[in-house]
């Protein structure tokens, strides 16, 4: 054996290598492009979290918005409106679950599903559970909050399913006052 055939041993050796290390730096950034597609967007991210100005919400009024492409009913509520959704005893109900992302497995008391300690604020995914229907408000339906017209679901001043072919309470996303008159989705 020559000289000359150790030098070509450790050429071949040295393509390999670089073959090899070349090969890994492009299936590492073709995976990567692949990984990355599946994060959201920008325009995702940035309306996965909105703040709204609840200043102009007067006692018993409630006020409509869109946050991930679903209505959210921000509900003022009245005295006599708390004083019924505190007045139903758990039984019953038909889902007896608070469906609150901040208290799962917790009862649907009207304390569980409000926003604040006093019962005012009430917070909902405006989306019947039975076939996606927007419900309509300000006292309609049988139990004074929630009526869904097109199956005829009837929900209460807590958003809780009290009759009708709906399987859930209106769904509590989670929510937070950031200030006195701000409150912030998710």
């Amino acid at each position: 054996m020559s000289h000359a055939d150790d030098h070509v041993g450790t050429r071949r050796d040295f393509l390999y290598y670089a073959t090899a290390g070349a090969g890994a730096v492009a299936a590492g950034a073709a995976g990567w492009t692949l990984v990355n597609q599946m994060n959201p967007s920008a325009d995702v991210q940035a309306l996965s979290s909105i703040q709204v100005d609840v200043s102009g919400i007067n006692v018993g009024t409630q006020l409509t918005v869109k946050w991930l492409g679903k209505p959210v009913f921000i509900r003022r509520r009245t005295p006599e409106e708390i004083e019924a959704g505190r007045a139903v005893e758990l039984n019953q109900l038909i889902d007896q679950s608070a469906e609150n992302e901040n208290l799962p497995g917790e009862p649907a008391t009207d304390a569980n599903r409000t926003l604040d300690e006093a019962g005012e604020w009430l917070v909902m995914i405006g989306v019947c559970t039975h076939l996606g229907c927007v419900p309509i408000g300000d006292g309609a339906g049988d139990f004074g909050g929630w009526f869904c017209p097109c199956h005829g679901s009837h929900y209460d001043t807590a958003g809780r399913i009290r009759q009708g072919p709906a399987p859930q309470n209106l769904h509590i996303p989670v929510a937070e006052f950031i200030s006195d008159t701000t409150i912030k989705l998710g």
